[in-house]
């Protein structure tokens, strides 16, 4: 039986199904209810080991595993590496004919597709970074309640035991005093489930080699290790530390026409998680030993943000190294001399 390819457009609710030959004559169309079931029958007509491309949007996960599941194999549409074009008509039978030929005439770029564990991992991650951002919204307001009675905090950390101290001793108008104290009850929360999350996430990766190898690097402790292990996942997926950092979207643009080749800021595209991990493992000692040297060399000539730019491209550099081997053995050298 002649290889089918299948173009699903997953939304939350209704998926358009696709199926076409490899010379691109439509076999089917079909509009499901999302479930797993519907799904895997939509695309149990397209026969065995069919080729099947979604789009990497809200909820994926669970249509990846129906797939991979019944034997198909399965490609994740990278939201941002495809074309589309300016269209007239836009709507969702388009878009799943659009990723099915893509895909049949190997032109899709495509995101990988993490496996189970690493989703788990990410999952508890990512959570852990959503709940500190949210606390710190909250010890923000702190602060707003606080200027709006022109109070000035007495220390640099206001929610340690000096900053509790003052925060105790404040007396405001009974509907600024129930924010105030509502606020810092949730805030108490907030801390004590990242806690959790803090003694939980290195048990998760308790005997995984990378994480404990990148962990020498300086700057890197166990949280932002924790970021690089979920995020990156498996490392060999990069055939060199330049792909890695082009992924995490710390190399620049390139723009080449004719004779004029142009060369711009940071791409941002790839992984921001990532991204951020490398340049707050640089953002107080700049890296370290030949790191933080150059950094100071590059900022003394083209400024501290392309400097720490720098800096986290190369801390990028030894996590690709200690996530493949294990360990990163220039950094070993320097200890042992």
């Amino acid at each position: 039986m002649e290889r089918q390819y299948v173009g699903i457009d997953l939304h939350r609710r209704r998926s358009v199904i696709v199926r076409k030959n490899a010379a691109g004559e439509v076999l089917g169309k079909v509009r499901i209810d999302n479930s797993a079931m519907a799904l895997a029958e939509a695309v149990a007509a397209a026969g065995p080991e069919p080729e099947v491309v979604i789009e990497a949007t809200f909820g994926w996960y669970w249509a990846a595993d129906v797939l991979e599941e019944m034997g198909a194999r399965v490609h994740l549409a990278h939201p941002l590496g495809n074309n589309w074009g300016n269209r007239r008509v836009k709507n969702d039978e388009r878009d799943a004919n659009d990723l099915v030929d893509l895909l049949r005439l190997g032109r899709l770029a495509e995101s990988w597709i993490a496996p189970p564990e690493v989703r788990e991992l990410r999952e508890i991650v990512r959570y852990r970074l959503k709940l500190v951002r949210l606390r710190s919204g909250l010890k923000a307001q702190v602060h707003a309640v606080m200027g709006k009675h022109g109070v000035l905090p007495t220390r640099c950390d206001m929610f340690g035991l000096g900053g509790n101290a003052q925060l105790d001793a404040l007396e405001f108008p009974g509907a600024y005093m129930t924010r105030l104290d509502s606020l810092r009850d949730l805030i108490d929360i907030y801390n004590r489930e990242i806690d959790q999350l803090d003694r939980r996430i290195p048990t998760m990766l308790a005997g995984h080699d990378g994480y404990r190898a990148i962990q020498a690097i300086p700057g890197v402790g166990p949280l932002l290790a924790a970021v690089f292990v979920a995020e990156i996942g498996d490392v060999t997926r990069f055939p060199s530390p330049h792909r890695l950092t082009s992924w995490a979207g710390l190399t620049p643009k390139h723009r080449e026409s004719d004779t004029k080749v142009t060369r711009l800021g940071i791409s941002k595209q790839g992984s921001r998680h990532v991204r951020w991990a490398a340049i707050e493992a640089v953002s107080r000692n700049h890296g370290g030993g030949r790191i933080k040297a150059d950094f100071r060399r590059i900022a003394e000539r083209r400024g501290r943000n392309i400097g720490r730019v720098a800096a986290a491209r190369k801390v990028l550099v030894l996590v690709y190294y200690g996530l493949r081997d294990g360990e990163i053995r220039c950094l070993a050298k320097a200890d042992q001399g």
